[in-house]
């Protein structure tokens, strides 16, 4: 399979990924309606109706699948991107099901039970762990960043940024810094294990965006800042 990039640096405008499938290639895309072109014979593609687990994780009806040689092409929605990844022997990332665009035939996929503590932490009671050979491709808002993980060091990250983790990492509910910085920021996730993190730039935080429009007065933005929760009481 050979996936290419289409105005890949517009992404306010959305983005076009055409997908190359080669003679025995099938490709399971779980998003149908985002195919917007495709080349090659009427039969290679056929829908199917999925299993009540993906319809339920996925709050969708209908999955295609695709077989090679074919071509096509899918539409993704501005601030939307796809990382495709490569399975390796090993692998032991949790994914959410709802991440999930497509995933080819060599696949397959294990139901992960998160304990009681991590339930609470991600608000999800099951995550998906992926083996075998083949590709996948995750559904991301902006960038992906994949941090290294250390058994005894650990990092902190943005709780709601967080797309993908190590089965054996160790997660605990947590914030930084000092007294003013633990106030203002947002739940973090202390991870200690091996393997990788990945994690999301765009997970939808308009701060940022806010401030720079913001045209409110310094006494004003300083309660804002200064008071537990200004952010929500001053507006």
């Amino acid at each position: 399979m050979n996936i290419e990039y289409n105005n890949e640096s517009a992404l306010l405008a959305g983005q076009a990924v055409t997908f190359h499938l080669q003679d025995g290639e099938i490709a399971h895309v779980l998003h149908p309606g985002q195919i917007i072109a495709f080349r090659g014979a009427s039969s290679l593609r056929s829908d199917k109706l999925m299993n009540m687990k993906g319809m339920y994780r996925k709050r969708k009806l209908i999955r295609a699948d695709i077989q090679g040689p074919c071509q096509f092409v899918a539409s993704l929605p501005p601030s939307v991107t796809m990382k495709p990844i490569a399975l390796t022997a090993g692998s032991d990332l949790l994914y959410d099901f709802k991440h999930l665009f497509f995933y080819t035939e060599g696949v397959q996929m294990e139901t992960r039970i998160l304990s009681m503590k991590n339930m609470m932490i991600t608000r999800d009671a099951i995550k998906m762990k992926f083996s075998g050979e083949g590709h996948i491709g995750i559904l991301t808002q902006g960038q992906v960043l994949e941090l290294p993980l250390d058994p005894v060091e650990p990092i902190y990250v943005e709780a709601g940024s967080v797309i993908a983790y190590p089965e054996n990492a160790k997660l605990e509910l947590s914030v930084y810094g000092n007294h003013l910085a633990s106030q203002h920021m947002r739940y973090q996730w202390k991870m200690t294990g091996r393997g990788h993190v990945l994690i999301q730039a765009g997970s939808g935080n308009r701060e940022l965006e806010r401030d720079l429009q913001n045209e409110d007065g310094i006494v004003k933005r300083f309660l804002r800042e200064a008071i537990p929760f200004g952010g929500v009481f001053i507006k």
